[in-house]
C-alpha cells in the first residue's frame, strides 16, 4: 500500500512536469523505505515506462508532443541509456547519491533563473520551423507556436539525460526538460509532453540492464505502476490549468529537497 501511494504521489509529478516520477520514487524507495539504489532505480524505471504511456496517450490529441524531435533525440536518449545501465553496475551506492543530489541541484537552479521567461510565439502564422511546433495553450487563451534553437545542445542533453537515467532510475526528464526549456526554445509544457514520450523507451532500455541482473521485484514494480497509471490521470488534468511559472517553481522546490535528502544520505 505504501509502494502504491508513493506511485500515486510519483506518477502525479511525472506526468505534470515530464520528470517520469521517478524523482520523488527513488529517493522515497532508498532513503524512507531502505531499498538499495538500484533495486530503487529498477522499480521506478518500470513506473517510468507507465507515466510515459499515460501522458502520451492523454495529450497525442492536444499537439502538445513533438513527435519529429522527440523520436530524433530519442535515438541519441537509447545510446545513453544503454551505457548508464553498465556504469550503475561499477558505481558504489554513496556515489551515485550525490550524483543524484548533484544533478538535482543543477537543474533547479536553471529553473529558477527561467521563472519569467517563456519561449512561446503568440504570432499563430509564425513559420515554427522543422523541427517546432505549435498548440493551443489556456495560460495564452490561444494558439502559439516555437521554434527550436541549439539542436546540438538537444543532442548532447538528450545522450546525458540517457545515461543520468540508467543511472539513477529517474527517466532522464529531469535533464531533458529544464535544458530542452532554458537554452533550446521549447515552452516548458511541449518540453515536459515530449519528454514523457520518450522516457518511455529510454527507460525501457536501462530497466533491461536491470533485470537482467535480479535486482527488479516484479511484485512492488506493480504496485508502483498501478498508483502511477492514477497519479498521472491528476497531473495531466491539473497541468493543463496551472501557470508556467508555478510549474517552474514546484519543480524547483522538488529539485532541492530531493537533492539535500541525497547528499545527507550518501554522506553516511
Amino acid at each position: 500500500m505504501i509502494i502504491f501511494a508513493a506511485g500515486v504521489v510519483a506518477g502525479g509529478l511525472g506526468a505534470l512536469l515530464g520528470l517520469g516520477g521517478g524523482i520523488f520514487l527513488v529517493p522515497f524507495l532508498n532513503l524512507v523505505l531502505n531499498f538499495p539504489i538500484t533495486a530503487a532505480a529498477a522499480i521506478s524505471l518500470t513506473t517510468v515506462i507507465a507515466t510515459s504511456s499515460s501522458v502520451s496517450a492523454g495529450r497525442t490529441g492536444k499537439h502538445l508532443i513533438n513527435m519529429r524531435l522527440g523520436m530524433l533525440l530519442e535515438v541519441v536518449t537509447a545510446a545513453g541509456s544503454l551505457l548508464g545501465g553498465v556504469t550503475a553496475q561499477l558505481l558504489a551506492q554513496s556515489t551515485l547519491q550525490r550524483l543524484f543530489g548533484i544533478t538535482a541541484m543543477l537543474v533547479a537552479v536553471i529553473m529558477l533563473t527561467r521563472l519569467k521567461r517563456r519561449n512561446v510565439i503568440l504570432d499563430p502564422a509564425a513559420d515554427p520551423g522543422v523541427l517546432g511546433g505549435r498548440y493551443y495553450e489556456d495560460e495564452s487563451g490561444g494558439t502559439v507556436s516555437y521554434q527550436v534553437k541549439r539542436l546540438p545542445v538537444a543532442v548532447g542533453a538528450s545522450f546525458l539525460a540517457g545515461n543520468v537515467s540508467s543511472l539513477l532510475g529517474i527517466g532522464g526528464g529531469i535533464i531533458k526538460v529544464p535544458i530542452l526549456n532554458a537554452w533550446c526554445g521549447i515552452p516548458l509544457r511541449a518540453a515536459a509532453a515530449t519528454s514523457a514520450f520518450m522516457i518511455g523507451v529510454t527507460a525501457t532500455a536501462g530497466a533491461t540492464i536491470y533485470y537482467g541482473k535480479g535486482q527488479l521485484e516484479p511484485a512492488l514494480a506493480a504496485a508502483a505502476v498501478l498508483g502511477v497509471q492514477l497519479g498521472s490521470w491528476g497531473g495531466m488534468h491539473f497541468g493543463a490549468t496551472a501557470s508556467a511559472k508555478w510549474l517552474k517553481t514546484l519543480m524547483a522546490v522538488i529539485l532541492f529537497v530531493v537533492a539535500a535528502m541525497m547528499f545527507v544520505r550518501g554522506g553516511r
